[in-house]
């Protein structure tokens, strides 16, 4: 199977979502995919099928590289942690890489809610990522 089948519904998906090109290639065994698409949600049913596809995102064969609108309508949310900063992570998961960090009450903007326990936002420097909701207060 290769990766574009096994990825199929994702491809397709994306293809649907995106606001504009969705950027596919391969390099080394490894699929691209890159697009920007209408909101959170979206994005959020993207990383759901990478998930059905490869569970917790092990394989290492896929890099999805998934951007929201900046301009999609979205909430103020205030960083909570005791001291630390907050791990912004590329998907849903602890198992994915850790793309930013949120510092101790800090502003981030929700996106969207993956689930109860993860969501999905945008830092104050602009990088979008998911992070833990315990950590996260409405303003």
């Amino acid at each position: 199977m290769t990766l574009k089948e096994k990825y199929a519904a994702l491809i397709a998906t994306t293809n649907v979502s995106a606001l504009g090109d969705v950027d596919i290639k391969e390099d080394n065994n490894v699929l691209y995919i890159t697009a920007t698409v209408h909101n959170g949600t979206e994005k959020d049913q993207l990383w759901y099928l990478y998930n059905l596809a490869d569970p917790d995102f092990r394989a290492g064969d896929l890099i999805l590289n998934i951007n929201v609108d900046p301009n999609a309508a979205a909430q103020k949310m205030r960083v909570d942690t005791k001291h630390s900063n907050l791990n912004v992570r590329k998907g849903p998961g602890t198992d994915t890489e850790i793309v930013s960090k949120a510092a101790h009450h800090s502003e981030v903007t929700l996106l969207s809610k993956f689930d109860d326990n993860w969501y999905l936002i945008r830092t104050e420097d602009g990088v979008e990522g998911y992070c833990s909701a315990n950590y996260l207060t409405a303003i």
